[in-house]
């Protein structure tokens, strides 16, 4: 079996030299989906016949010369909204166990042609009417870190298979935080870009559609374990028509530039979720870059969408004349246990995500600690419209400078239910 946690660029490095073939690479994660799935349920569907069919195919092509990007030959994580030709997509949705579209999303296409292989389809909150990922036709995903615990939604497969290193990397969406807090709540990377940034189409294409105001908040995510393998996937997904969109924003990650900082003050959270906030900003403090106090700009969502394009427009001015990015906590508690979120499809709180979606920002959360009880915390980072680079860049920096995002959940079944760490 491969190396659970490579990063992608590592294990596209072997792939390309040889060392290791894609159909390896997806043994290795079918193998892992086959152990520890049946009690995560991260998974609506595995397509392993599908995914060992694309690697033989990739590495064929690999073999001659003809290779085509970071992606090509690794194993990645659709979830269940995104249509894929031919596979069943269900939004976890009772109705929708049957459903069999015809054609892929554009992201799904996309994916294709930088030679990910598919591996499956994730798991989510129903319809992604929720924050906690406890509700589905299939049954709830499971936080590896502890199973008492709420995986977070709602892309809580996506962000239990990546934590769990079922796969690499999944893609996602993300409405009120939909991508960023399952993250948070798992310890791996959540990334929205702008408004736009991503192809959002074929998102059960052909049934009634959301409301206008979810179509506006809604924007493609990504999940994975780093903010470099964040970058690699965007390079592959990213429209390229924004104003400050890079040829390749792998090569924008981790610079030593000054960024203008603002620390985010107009906001409460708990005492444990504040001390692991507190300290991620002292370490950024010691990254070259310039920090101060801002207003994080929550503004009110529920007004509906009279204003918003207009304060999408405004928003860089007011908010970003001072500073690059800001930053603040992904959620504003801890972790919360199963058993208080019963009942609540809203029981986590989307109101340090929301902003970011009405005025369609990018925006990342990465981990910066645990609490009492072991469970990840998240931090935030968002820029001015267009701006990835900033948010890609002191996210990339702050997780080069802590070891966060390279522990990893205990997930064995010897100790999955004390969520030990390895």
């Amino acid at each position: 079996m491969t190396e659970p946690y490579t990063d992608i660029e590592s294990i596209s490095k072997s792939i390309r030299a040889g060392k290791v073939s894609p159909l390896d690479v997806v043994n290795g994660c079918l193998e892992r989906i086959e152990a520890l799935d049946p009690e995560l349920n991260a998974f609506i569907t595995v397509m392993a016949e599908q995914a060992r069919e694309q690697a033989i195919s990739a590495g064929a092509e690999i073999e001659l010369g003809d290779w085509r990007g970071p992606l090509h030959g690794v194993p990645v994580g659709i979830k269940d909204f995104f249509d894929t030709a031919g596979t069943k997509t269900t939004a976890a949705y009772e109705h929708f166990k049957d459903r069999v579209p015809a054609k892929d999303a554009a992201i799904v296409a996309k994916l294709g042609e930088a030679g990910a292989v598919v591996i499956g389809k994730t798991n989510m909150h129903t319809m992604g009417m929720g924050t906690t990922g406890m509700e589905s036709y299939y049954g709830p995903a499971l936080n590896p870190w502890d199973a008492g615990y709420i995986p977070g939604g709602s892309s809580s497969g996506s962000a239990v298979a990546v934590a769990s290193g079922m796969c690499y990397a999944t893609v996602d969406t993300d409405a009120i935080g939909s991508c960023r807090l399952p993250a948070a709540c798992c310890g791996v990377v959540g990334f929205k870009g702008t408004y736009g940034l991503i192809d959002a189409s074929g998102i059960l294409d052909g049934e009634e559609g959301a409301d206008e105001m979810i179509m506006w908040l809604n924007h493609v995510g990504t999940t994975t374990r780093s903010v470099r393998d964040a970058a690699l996937l965007l390079d592959a997904v990213a429209e390229r028509s924004g104003p400050m969109t890079p040829s390749y924003f792998d090569q924008t990650t981790n610079t030593d530039g000054t960024l203008r900082v603002g620390v985010g003050e107009n906001f409460g959270a708990t005492p444990e979720v504040m001390a692991g906030f507190e300290a991620a900003v002292e370490v950024i403090k010691g990254l070259g870059c310039t920090v101060s106090e801002a207003i994080i700009p929550f503004g009110d969502p529920s007004g509906g969408l009279d204003a918003i394009e207009e304060d999408r427009k405004a928003i860089a001015g007011l908010a970003f004349g001072d500073f690059d990015v800001l930053i603040l906590p992904t959620i504003p508690t801890a972790v919360p246990r199963v058993r208080d979120a019963s009942g609540n499809p809203q029981a986590l709180s989307p109101e340090f995500t929301i902003f970011a979606n009405y005025y369609g920002l990018p925006t990342v959360s990465v981990p910066c600690g645990f609490d009492a009880d072991g469970l990840p915390i998240g931090l935030q980072i968002a820029a001015g419209p267009w701006d990835e680079v900033s948010v890609l860049d002191l996210a990339s920096r702050y997780q080069g400078a802590t070891p966060w995002h390279t522990e990893h959940p205990g997930v064995q079944s010897e100790d999955r239910e004390q969520g030990l760490r390895k």
